[in-house]
């Protein structure tokens, strides 16, 4: 069976030297996860330099190591032979390396010799809202149709868009990526690497604008997926939105599908019948009509598989298939997730949502925790980020939407204070400066028969304030 990574394609594809020949079975650039046969990636970068775990890699099993400076083992334990481990009292040179220019950007050549080589059809998403979710669906969809591989997580920017090309099993039909953006000019290399077959804009929303400057700047940011597209490619955009003429007109002549509500769209959404835990959604997919259950809640799940339909379909896929593949779907932790929280007088509802937030995404979440029956629906958001001027205004423009579907309201952060004053009084629990501080206030405050929806940019960490509610669940409680 031939490696992931043989030698020769390793040296091929970086350009590097390698001391001692090794193939590898996948590719790491974290040792907390790397599976023995990894090629581990040394990346430097946010206050951390992969070099300084190279021995730990090795030790660990890694195949081995990328790197662009020298390394020595910090004496670590390193294994020899039949998985004897031997401690040393100095450093010495380590062995297995792939010794590049750059890991960074070997690890973008790593991906793009993956991406050449492989004959998957690769559909790639990007958008305000909904990318990793609309990521996940496809990935649902398509493994009906055929061996898969898509992005973990969010691994959407410089190095997580080159990691999972890189990662792509040679056998692979599809492949699903995901492309993100902070800053205008990011999108066009990420879309080129991937060179995707089907283009996907999920939304386009205020995300970031403080970095772009208007909602047409992002909007052109994230028509720049297009422009890697393969000859004869299909862009899928969203026919609701505000800004389609414009990523219409920044498809020239490459083919368009659309998604929406909206009469002419190639996939459009006829109806849903919401309950607290997903909807009933009727679709139309090329004319014909599709029903299947969505055990995702919200509008915006929907919206969200109906793009994911769309792509499926220009792809010539049995529309049927595709739609009741979905029926397996389940949402991520941090992005809607739910579970039940076991407490000694009984148990409550949590909507894990922790992963991000803008106004858009906030709304849509506020949307499902009115649905859920409970004595008391408990909303806990954390700060917007990367909205520029527009903060303060975004921030208190959620009040309708909180007094319409929260009891009471939990939040952190100082943008989040705007949204804070602006709620009735008898709306507000506790404000507080981070998720830190706020997480256990809001533990204390939970009860039996609560829904919590907690919500907030990545960098808000409302994780925290999940960690801190989960941590109160009794083993065994009912």
């Amino acid at each position: 069976m031939t490696r992931l990574w043989t030698m020769i394609d390793l040296l091929e594809s970086t350009g590097g030297a390698i001391d001692v020949p090794f193939e590898a079975d996948g590719v790491s650039i974290d040792t907390r996860t790397l599976r023995p046969g990894d090629l581990f990636v040394a990346l430097v970068g946010e206050g951390r330099d992969g070099h300084a775990f190279v021995a730990d890699a090795l030790a660990k099993g890694a195949a081995g190591a990328m790197v662009h400076r020298d390394v020595r083992s910090n004496n670590l334990p390193f294994p020899q032979g039949k998985g004897e481990s031997l401690s040393f009292s100095a450093p010495f040179a380590l062995s297995r390396l792939l010794r590049v220019d750059d890991t960074l950007a070997a690890l973008a050549r790593l991906g793009g010799f993956a991406r050449v080589r492989s004959s998957a059809r690769v559909v790639a998403v990007t958008g305000s809202v909904g990318k990793t979710t609309t990521k996940e669906m496809l990935r649902t969809i398509l493994s009906a149709f055929g061996p898969t591989h898509a992005a973990e997580a969010s691994y959407n920017n410089q190095w997580g868009l080159p990691l999972t090309l890189a990662r792509m099993p040679r056998h692979a039909a599809f492949c699903v990526a995901e492309i993100g953006m902070n800053h205008a000019g990011e999108i066009a290399p990420l879309a080129h690497l991937a060179n995707p077959h089907v283009a996907v804009i999920t939304t386009v929303e205020k995300a970031h604008i403080g970095h772009l400057g208007s909602i047409e700047a992002i909007a052109d940011e994230k028509a720049a997926i297009m422009t890697g597209m393969v000859p004869g490619g299909i862009a899928v955009l969203p026919l609701d939105s505000p800004q389609f003429t414009r990523l219409r007109d920044a498809a020239g002549a490459a083919k368009v599908a659309t998604f929406g509500t909206s009469q002419g769209a190639t996939v459009r959404l006829l109806s849903t019948e919401p309950d607290a835990d997903g909807s009933i959604v009727l679709a139309e997919v090329g004319g014909h009509e599709v029903r299947f259950r969505l055990n995702a809640p919200g509008r915006h799940m929907a919206m969200n598989a109906m793009a994911a339909l769309t792509a499926a379909h220009v792809l010539g896929l049995d529309r049927d298939i595709a739609a009741h593949a979905l029926e397996a779907f389940a949402p991520l932790g941090g992005r809607g997730a739910r579970r039940k929280l076991a407490l000694a007088a009984g148990t409550a509802l949590l909507l894990d949502e922790s992963y991000n937030g803008n106004g858009a995404s906030m709304r849509a979440a506020l949307d499902v925790l009115r649905l859920q029956p409970a004595k008391r629906r408990i909303a806990v958001l954390g700060d917007m980020l990367e909205l520029g001027a527009a903060g303060p205004s975004e921030h208190a423009g959620l009040a309708d939407a909180v007094a319409q579907s929260a009891d009471l309201l939990f939040a952190c952060g100082p943008s989040m204070r705007n949204l804070f004053e602006a709620i009735p009084a008898a709306l507000r629990g506790a404000h507080a400066e981070d998720s830190a501080a706020l997480a256990p206030i809001v533990a204390r405050a939970v009860a039996a028969g609560d829904a919590i929806l907690v919500k907030g940019s990545l960098g808000s960490r409302m994780k925290h304030v999940v960690d801190a509610l989960d941590a109160m669940t009794i083993e065994g409680t009912a």
